[in-house]
């Protein structure tokens, strides 16, 4: 009985020391997950949240490409123990933003995941809404550099991160290439050019953009506040839109609204009077967002297939800036299961996600390097297009603010009141400093 007991406790020493050793080998493995995932890579299974078999519930907005579904696909092959059931959310995303309040603040737990509009991230945070990511992102070692940084910024609120950029869009300039052979630099060149060029190749007019009181004046009129090196709220939450490089691109921008070269019901102009005047070869320049590219391609509708070209929006004294658009990924605060949602948004906005939506999908990445890959330039003219690229560099976010919606109303009103003539660029910038400044405060 000694021997055996004896035997069985050298035994009993191997099989511990074994076990040791591939402890080891599982945790060498561990690290070497964390390395692929700073680089947004989710190659490796070591990190999946739970052994148990989960189901979490994704909303987002109608994916009419079918895209989303190959995401899921491919998610749950790597992650055979976390079920994703996609939940379809309204077109309209005011209506998406209502249903996820009505939701969340009834502390429901009934969503785990959900897309969110660019402007949205800082309200849900400061709601209690949503899970701050930032102990996931430094537990993993995401490395938040290899995205646009416009697109890290609008998910940033009061030092902390709300949410992942999933996919983007921003404001882009589209030339006509059969009259323009190099496109403006600066406001004042397109000023310039627009009078120059208008009336060529049956152009009515010179240029054309979104002037109408509604969410579509205050991404244009952000492009020209920041390309002034203006704000409306600065990093730490200070109202700041009382400035002299405020003032000086609402001066700008009433001069080219009040231009000839302009249609004379500009002020009605959204996107789709835009588009619609820009295709039917009506105006050598236009301001619209990236997707009016291939409304200017398709042989049924437009009248200048190949004769138009996007580049960065014109500089103002502190350079180019395009507004940014398009949605993030967000996790409820009340979610049963944070770690698999996280691993979800991970690969959702991580390389292979979004190189799926980016193919199947046509959404523009975030991550820088998707541009490279010839995959996604093959996709679409648009990743491939390195015109694109720089415009994506140079976004900027609209005000981050939990109050966004109350803030838009301020400045479309105050905006309007300055190109109807209503009122001077000076007066403008003092009374959004004193309305925006209140509705904080409140």
């Amino acid at each position: 009985m000694g021997f055996v007991n004896k035997g069985l406790g050298i035994l009993w020493i191997v099989v511990l020391a074994t076990l040791l050793v591939a402890c080891s080998n599982s945790d060498s493995g561990s690290e070497t997950g964390s390395e692929d995932i700073s680089n947004n890579d989710t190659s490796t299974e070591a990190d999946e949240a739970t052994d148990e078999e989960v189901t979490i519930v994704y909303a987002r907005n109608v994916d009419s490409t079918g895209a989303i579904n190959l995401v899921i696909e491919a998610f749950e092959e790597k992650f055979p123990n976390i079920n994703v059931e996609y939940r379809e959310m309204p077109a309209d995303s005011g209506q998406t933003h209502d249903q996820y309040v009505t939701a969340f603040s009834a502390q429901s737990t009934e969503i785990d995941v959900f897309n969110a509009d660019v402007i949205w991230p800082a309200e849900f945070g400061q709601a209690d809404y949503a899970l701050e990511l930032d102990r996931f992102i430094e537990k993993d070692g995401i490395d938040m550099d290899a995205y646009f940084p416009g697109t890290v910024a609008s998910g940033k609120y009061n030092g902390k991160q709300w949410a992942m950029p999933n996919y983007t869009d921003a404001g882009v300039l589209f030339y006509r290439s059969d009259i323009v052979e190099t496109p403006p630099k600066t406001w004042d060149e397109l000023m310039e050019m627009a009078a120059k060029y208008q009336g060529e190749k049956g152009t009515d007019f010179g240029y054309i953009m979104q002037a109408a009181q509604y969410e579509g004046l205050i991404t244009n009129a952000i492009e020209y506040i920041a390309s002034y090196g203006g704000q409306i709220i600065d990093e730490d939450n200070n109202v700041v839109a009382d400035s002299a490089e405020t003032i000086k691109a609402i001066k700008k921008m009433q001069d080219v609204v009040n231009s000839d070269f302009v249609p004379d019901n500009i002020l009605n102009f959204k996107e789709v009077e835009t588009e619609t005047a820009y295709i039917e070869g009506k105006s050598v320049f236009a301001r619209n967002w990236p997707y009016m590219q291939a409304s200017a391609a398709d042989e049924e509708r437009s009248k200048i297939v190949g004769n138009s070209k996007i580049t960065t929006l014109p500089a103002g004294d502190a350079g180019s800036a395009s507004s940014l658009g398009g949605w993030m990924a967000m996790i409820n605060r009340y979610s049963e299961h944070p770690e698999a949602a996280w691993e979800f948004v991970k690969f959702l906005t991580g390389t292979e996600g979004q190189k799926i939506t980016a193919i199947y999908g046509g959404r523009a990445p975030t991550l820088k390097a998707l541009y490279d890959d010839p995959e996604v330039k093959e996709a679409s003219p648009l990743f491939a297009n390195p015109e694109f690229t720089k415009v994506l560099e140079s976004a900027v976010s609209r005000p981050v603010t939990p109050i966004y919606p109350k803030i838009s109303d301020i400045m479309q009103i105050e905006l309007s009141k300055a190109l109807t003539g209503d009122q001077t660029a000076e007066e403008t910038a003092k009374n959004m400093q004193a309305k925006i400044t209140e509705a904080v405060n409140e």
